[in-house]
């Protein structure tokens, strides 16, 4: 098997460092033959192409390729992302992150191609304001990898022999470029510069942040000192180094943790959670990495103290926990990011290869259960943030662990991976990041880290040692998987500013345990990875949990309870009235509950009404963490083939296509009238297809009787709000009309107007446009297999809830409710000074519908859910709206698809931590 070794010494001025081939100790599960891994190899190659060539073809020299409309992603011509294009910074990142990929895949010739249009092309010299986190480990260290290996091949006597040091001499001048924001009193650098202007003067337009992430500013160190030892220029790991040591002078001396984001002034801690995620991952990676690459004791003394911390307090196998440095004991957070999925590769390379087999385990269920790796996940593995944007983590950690253990096992891992990438991601233009892995929507978004990162590691997962062009044992992989030699550490090196040593104390021989792991003890006999996977994957496969609704002890029910009340029911209403609370239709289509406990019938009435608002407050904070998964409506005839999926609201009634194996197929059609709220017309079309119906005039299960009646298989209602986007506003579920729906029998969906629109556009085009309706996106191009069902879909993310105070008068405002899912939009404490009709409609303006609140006419109950992902905190720029409101009706597929806007804003701090 394989297995880490790092071999620690205070003589020797270098570092050994390899994975070595130990001897096979045993068989741990069906081996993959040599045919099949080389079959794989060779299909990993042939994806690679596909998102190169695709990225060549229709993206450079932008920075990044937007693989559903097949363009580049160029910054300012584009809605701005915030955070996240804090990465882009007109310099054709994807190609410069790409280049050392190439020459691992032997692409000789296209890396010789593609170095020729990196020093012809790129300017360095921009007035644009970039990530140095992002900067430095994507663009400075690539092309650090890729000199590293113009360099190799140069020696080699075939290639790149009138190369020249250009690409190093580029480094070097964005290494200048990046020093300015190093300028503080702590050491820390400025999460943002200017590559023409630094960080001073209003012409920078940065310098007045004042947080940066813990990783931010610790994932200098490789690319900084790398870039110092092979110009001879020390001031760049100077720096480097100087802002590792305030880092680790500032972690919390009792626990030896640190925080996820700091003050780069005054060193404080801004945010004390800590974990091995967003925020802080690579920090650690680099502490370790820094050892290995340049020899330096001090770099492995504070990591072995940092990762004591971390099994001790973070690591609860098979789960990693953000807790408080403060107080280690107490739980951060109950949820978990992709970002940690790297650290059982880390493991590996530390040596400790038990609790890396357990995690890397439960990742490897939870992305069974979703294709993919959620953005964020909670502990009993459901699904916090349903994004994927392609991230690498998963896979470099099967890799790693591959190298460790020789199990096969790892060979499956990889083989799902690949599996799922051309299943589910692969768009004609390349591959396309998930929006939503519980439907598999997509976003418009290729990342240049899926280029760097992903197919180095899947094809050195499968090929033989005689498919490389180099020793991969001889460089060390970046948090960027570039490559940069260990003859590194034996080059000149910075002594201007000396290392905060650690003190004597901390220097004793506990700190490199587990840095040269003993086998005999790791793998006491050769079951022993598969019997450490067993009990992870049982617990992943039965946490499902449905926790009851919570009633406070001994307290009494009011005669008509939350959960079962309905907005239009007059029973209800009666009952409302004699509780002394009242209901008000609001102009955009919520309704407001008001309790006037001086209006109650009596005393006891006014206690029934006082406790259903109680109840209806507790019903919604509870289904805020119970919100219901979104659907899917696939386009799957020519020219999309299962390419298209849109995002869709259920209802109430009719099939559940979460226990479909295989959901609806059929073709659609416009239903005539387009309301659906009389008798149809042209019911020769609509019988045997899928019906499309606008939304408004009369109830969804009355719209739903009559498509059945005409011979419908299901439905798709459009929203009528011209503008609406489930990009920007939350779906929610279509309701009854608060009489028995059991004669329904079909399924009905709901669109918002963007995504219809899409529907519309491919209708118009195409005379026959057949769609599935499903509980998520199946196989792209290929017929309907049936899928395991997933109960991690069943939750999401709750929306922002604050209780209402308690008086006199008690103020709710909610949407029109249903009786199986009541949920609150935006909560108010308000009077009401007048009332509305229910007949009335007024709809405002687009840009009034934030994403908490959904805006529907009164006349239809549906129960709102929040489909999307939770805003968190950020200092960032304000996301950029589209200018102008064209007439989508006029525009073409590609045009609304185009139109497209990514969803990102619930993860802007995370973004703005770690991509």
């Amino acid at each position: 098997m394989y297995l880490a070794t790092i071999l620690p010494t205070t003589t020797m001025p270098a570092v050994l460092f390899s994975l070595m081939l130990l001897g096979a100790l045993c068989s741990l599960g069906q081996a993959m033959s040599r045919e099949e891994r080389h079959r794989l190899r060779n299909q990993v190659v042939e994806m690679f192409d596909h998102a190169y060539q695709n990225y060549m073809d229709h993206a450079y020299p932008a920075d990044e390729l937007m693989p559903l409309t097949c363009r580049g992603r160029v910054r300012g011509l584009e809605p701005s992302r915030g955070d996240v294009d804090d990465a882009l910074g007109k310099f054709s990142l994807t190609l410069i992150d790409t280049l050392d990929t190439l020459v691992l895949l032997n692409k000789t010739t296209e890396f010789e191609a593609a170095v020729r249009r990196v020093l012809s092309d790129v300017r360095l010299d921009n007035d644009i304001v970039v990530s140095v986190f992002e900067t430095n480990i994507r663009v400075l260290g690539g092309l650090l990898g890729g000199h590293s290996m113009a360099v190799m091949l140069k020696e080699g006597g075939q290639h790149m022999q009138w190369y020249q040091d250009e690409l190093l001499h580029m480094a070097k001048d964005l290494g200048f470029r990046l020093l300015p924001a190093f300028n503080t009193s702590s050491g820390l650098p400025y999460p943002r510069v200017n590559l023409k202007f630094g960080v001073r003067g209003p012409e920078t337009r940065t310098g007045t942040e004042t947080d940066t992430c813990t990783a931010c500013a610790g994932t200098i160190i490789l690319e900084f000192a790398a870039l110092s030892r092979f110009t001879g220029e020390p001031v760049f790991e100077a720096h480097a180094r100087r802002a590792l040591d305030f880092l680790w002078e500032k972690r919390q001396r009792n626990s030896n943790l640190v925080g996820t984001t700091i003050n780069i002034h005054s060193g404080e801690w801004v945010r004390r959670d800590s974990g091995v995620g967003a925020g802080i991952d690579s920090y650690y990676e680099y502490l370790l990495k820094a050892y290995i690459l340049l020899g330096d004791d001090v770099f492995l003394q504070r990591f072995n103290i940092h990762y004591a911390s971390i099994m001790k307090y973070i690591s609860q196998p098979p789960l990693l926990l953000d807790v408080h440095i403060h107080k280690p004991l107490l739980p951060a957070r109950t949820w978990m990011d992709s970002l940690l999925a790297f650290f059982p590769g880390l493991q590996v390379l530390k040596g400790d290869i038990r609790p890396a087999i357990e995690t890397h385990e439960m990742l490897y269920q939870v992305t069974k259960k979703h294709n993919f790796l959620p953005e964020a996940f909670t502990t009993d593995f459901r699904v916090h943030w349903a994004q994927h944007p392609l991230r690498p983590e998963f896979a470099e950690s099967t890799y790693f662990l591959y190298k460790a253990t020789g199990d096969p096992y790892y060979l499956e891992a990889g083989r799902t991976i690949l599996d799922n990438l051309n299943r589910f991601a692969r768009v004609p233009c390349g591959f396309a990041a998930m929006k939503d892995v519980r439907t598999g929507s997509h976003e418009d978004r290729m990342d240049s880290f899926f280029l760097a990162e992903m197919f180095k590691y899947l094809f050195l997962l499968f090929a033989d040692a005689e498919d490389l062009p180099f020793d991969v044992e001889d460089y060390v992989f970046t948090t960027e998987a570039h490559l940069l030699p260990l003859s590194l550490s034996t080059g000149p090196h910075s002594s201007s500013v000396p290392s905060n040593r650690t003190s004597k104390e901390e220097l004793d021989d506990s700190n490199f345990d587990w840095t040269c792991p003993n086998t005999r003890l790791l793998f006491p006999d050769p079951a022993y990875p598969r019997n450490l996977r067993e009990p992870i994957r049982s617990a992943v496969d039965k946490s499902c949990p449905r926790p009851a609704p919570y009633r406070e002890p001994g307290m009494g029910h009011p005669p008509l309870r939350a959960q079962d009340f309905m907005a239009n029911n007059p029973e209800h209403l009666e009952l409302l009235r004699r509780m002394g609370v009242s209901l008000i239709h609001l102009k955009d289509g919520r309704v407001q509950l008001v309790q006037h406990a001086t209006q109650a019938v009596s005393a006891v009435a006014a206690e029934d009404g006082v406790r259903f608002m109680q109840d209806m407050m507790e019903l919604s904070s509870q289904q805020q963490k119970e919100q219901l998964p979104p659907r899917a409506i696939q386009i799957v005839s020519h020219p999309f083939f299962g390419r298209v999926v849109l995002t869709a609201g259920p209802a109430q009634f009719g099939i559940d296509l979460s226990k479909s194996s295989t959901g609806l197929r059929g073709f659609a059609t416009v239903a005539e009238p387009y309301s659906g709220c009389s008798e149809i017309t042209n019911a020769e079309y609509v019988q045997g297809h899928i019906a499309l119906l606008q939304r408004g005039q009369c109830m969804f299960a009355e719209k739903a009787r009559h498509i059945q009646k005409a011979g419908a298989i299901g439905g798709i209602v459009i929203d009528d709000n011209e503008g609406s986007s489930s990009d920007t506003a939350p779906l929610f579920q279509m309701a009854g009309d608060g009489r028995s729906t059991d004669d329904i029998t079909m399924p009905l969906l709901f669109l918002f107007h963007k995504e219809g629109n899409i529907l519309l556009e491919a209708l118009k085009e195409y005379r026959e446009v057949e769609v599935l309706l499903s509980d998520k996106a199946r196989d792209r191009g290929v017929d309907v297999q049936e899928v395991e069902e997933d109960c991690l879909t069943e939750a999401t993310t709750p929306t922002s809830f604050e209780p209402i105070g308690q008086s006199q008068m008690s103020t709710l405002e909610v949407d029109e409710l249903a009786p199986e899912q009541v949920t609150p939009s935006q909560q108010e404490v308000s009077p009401v000074e007048q009332d509305t009709s229910p007949a009335e409609e007024v709809t405002p303006p687009e840009e009034e519908a934030g994403p908490a609140e959904a805006v529907r006419p009164p006349e239809e109950e549906a129960t709102e859910a929040d489909l999307t992902r939770p805003k968190e905190e950020r200092d960032s720029e304000d996301r950029g709206e589209p200018q102008g409101d064209t007439d989508s009706s006029s525009q073409s597929v590609d045009e609304l698809l185009a139109d497209w806007r990514e969803d990102l804003e619930a993860f802007q701090q995370m973004e703005k931590d770690e991509l």
